[in-house]
């Protein structure tokens, strides 16, 4: 079987290069109706009272992105907003099921501190369920794109018009905190967790085993069938999929899939150790620098990688390393970026200066993405506070309506003011798991989740 390269785990994402030149926590009570979102970017402050207040107004104002930038039929998260009004593909509408995942947390995060309100954000939701429940699946699976207006498949390639089981199980991710958040005993909260519940029951992880073989395939299509042939190996972006799959209650996957599938029968394990952080597992295609740093942030938007092991790795120390050695590599810069340093660090898949491109120590050109820093919170809190006001010293060159622009280059000082999904709706949720931790609190909640990290042979002591 053919192992998934770097360049083959993102070449869904990359496609983007074309078209482009995702148990019961928080209070029972409604908050006053605070001010809307929007009203926080017109005056950007210059100081903060403190560390807590400037992370308050990064999470409100990039949590926008799903909410005064959210696609107004759906309720989704469009797969890009551009400032500048140039859409290339025309494809303003075009929602992403992976970004709103991403961007449900969000929502959760923001009825928490009370960004918006309890009712506000309910109302949300059951639009966004409203959609999802008569937008296109497969088997049970959105695609990866959706018309918003429609609900119909916008699709991603000429073969990829059909069910994508990653990008839906990072919007299943977000489902499911959203229904371990919502009131039991409120009738109307009770109702909307329960749609959630059969939407996550309707996904058929079964059928995505193409015929029962022990691995668990991205792509389903009714047109191409299994032609875009991308076995989900280990290890990338993807670990969720594997945890949702066992977790199934109507059409979980054997856990022979997860070890001869994901972990390759043992062959995840990796002694590599940039810059002295043992990555514990293979990073695909980059097995001895260590992939883009949204591996260390979509799957574990709900996943709590703390005390979570199992017999190749220890999860902490996959994701903290991951980050601590991009962090490293870009204060090191072997490349001798001007810029790079403690206060501009952060490699991840963006646009770039040549495009839409996966950067890592691999493939590092010069480009900086907030969203690598930022998202990586819980795991070099220091560093990433760092980089945060590094970042907003910049000033509004690199700063727009819904937060840091999608990347920049402190190199040639090239930046465009646009958005993506897919970074900017990761990071109100990640600097929430690392101030709180609500939502792996949430998802570590689902009684399916635990039985499924058990069948896996995961150990948990933060559930």
């Amino acid at each position: 079987m053919i192992h998934l390269t770097l360049l083959q785990s993102l070449a869904l994402v990359v496609l983007l290069a074309a078209s482009s030149c995702g148990g019961k926590s928080g209070s029972n009570s409604t908050p006053n109706e605070p001010d809307t979102p929007t009203s926080q970017e017109q005056q950007r402050p210059t100081t903060f009272a403190s560390d807590d207040a400037m992370l308050d107004y990064i999470q409100r104002t990039h949590f926008n992105y799903m909410w005064d930038g959210a696609e107004p039929t759906s309720g989704m998260a469009p797969e890009r907003i551009h400032l500048d009004g140039n859409y290339p593909e025309h494809d303003q509408d075009v929602v992403t099921t992976g970004g709103s995942g991403f961007g449900i947390a969000g929502l959760i995060v923001a009825m928490e501190r009370g960004f918006i309100t309890r009712d506000q954000g309910v109302e949300r939701l059951t639009r966004i369920v409203d959609f999802l429940e008569r937008a296109d699946r497969f088997h049970g699976v959105w695609p990866h794109w959706l018309h918003g207006p429609t609900g119909k498949v916008k699709p991603f390639g000429q073969k990829d018009n059909g069910g994508d089981l990653v990008e839906s199980c990072f919007l299943m991710q977000g489902l499911l905190c959203a229904r371990q958040y919502l009131n039991r005993e409120v009738e109307k909260e009770k109702n909307l967790a329960q749609r959630i519940d059969t939407l996550w029951q309707g996904m058929e992880f079964d059928w995505y085993t193409r015929g029962g073989q022990d691995v668990i395939y991205w792509h389903w299509s009714p047109e191409y069938q299994w032609e875009m042939n991308f076995p989900l190996e280990g290890y990338n972006e993807c670990l969720i999929v594997y945890v949702l799959a066992a977790a199934s209650p109507t059409h979980s996957v054997p856990a022979s899939c997860y070890h001869k599938g994901w972990a390759r029968s043992g062959g995840i394990k990796s002694d590599a150790a940039p810059y002295g952080y043992p990555l514990e597992l293979k990073h695909n295609g980059a097995e001895q620098t260590g992939g883009p740093l949204f591996w260390a942030h979509y799957s574990w938007i709900g996943l709590n990688p703390k005390g979570l092991k199992d017999q190749y790795a220890d999860y902490w120390n996959v994701v903290r390393n991951h980050a601590l050695s991009n962090y490293q590599y870009c204060v090191e810069n072997p490349k001798h970026h001007s810029g790079y340093g403690p206060n501009c660090w952060g490699l991840t898949a963006s646009y770039s200066t040549e495009g839409y491109s996966a950067h890592s120590p691999g493939n590092d050109l010069g480009v900086i993405t907030p969203t690598a820093a930022l998202s990586s919170f819980p795991y070099t809190p220091e560093q990433s506070m760092a980089a945060l006001k590094g970042f907003y010293s910049r000033g509004e060159s690199i700063w727009g309506k819904y937060g840091f622009y999608d990347a920049f280059s402190p190199v040639s000082g090239w930046t465009l003011p646009r958005y993506l999904a897919i970074d900017q709706c990761t990071i109100a949720p990640m600097i929430e798991n690392y101030r709180t931790g609500l939502l792996w609190r949430l998802f570590m909640s689902c009684p399916e989740v635990q039985q499924g990290l058990e069948k896996l042979g995961f150990r948990s002591t933060n559930n």
